[in-house]
């Protein structure tokens, strides 16, 4: 299993993940948005996409970072949106390995911090975020405002 950066040749591959992804939110399958959006994010350099790749590039997971800033601190962070191991792969340290190479990017592009929100009833993923030293925010709400 090798954790990469994405490259301009796994496409098919992430499109693939990627719309799986979103049909894991209940959202309905569209592999030409999910094709769309990663082609954006790619060509407009405004994510950072890590890959896991199993072989032959095949991949079997990826996780997705956002550039922005605490105001507060007066710092850049990285958002760790998107994470997402294929039902297959799981329980094999994949997406442990993926939230590593993560942290190990942003402490080398001078992020102070990353964050990221989970379900409440994710109680496997919560287990892997704490394990790897993440602290969950009991003092702050999230907030929605659909614009659409």
């Amino acid at each position: 299993m090798e954790i990469r950066r994405y490259e301009p040749g796994d496409l098919a591959e992430m499109v693939r993940l990627f719309n799986d992804y979103r049909v894991f939110y209940e959202q309905p399958s569209d592999l030409g948005l999910a094709g769309r959006f990663i082609t954006e994010r790619t060509q407009a350099d405004d994510s950072v996409i890590f890959v896991a790749e199993a072989g032959n590039r095949m991949l079997v997971g990826f996780c997705q970072l956002y550039p922005s800033f605490c105001s507060v601190a007066a710092a850049p962070i990285y958002v760790l949106y998107d994470l997402f191991v294929s039902p297959a792969n799981r329980r094999a340290g994949v997406a442990r390995r993926l939230l590593q190479v993560a942290a190990s990017r942003a402490k080398s592009d001078g992020k102070v911090r990353m964050e990221l929100t989970t379900g409440r009833d994710n109680l496997k993923a919560q287990a892997l975020y704490e394990s790897l030293g993440w602290m969950r925010d009991d003092v702050f709400y999230t907030y929605n405002l659909a614009t659409n």
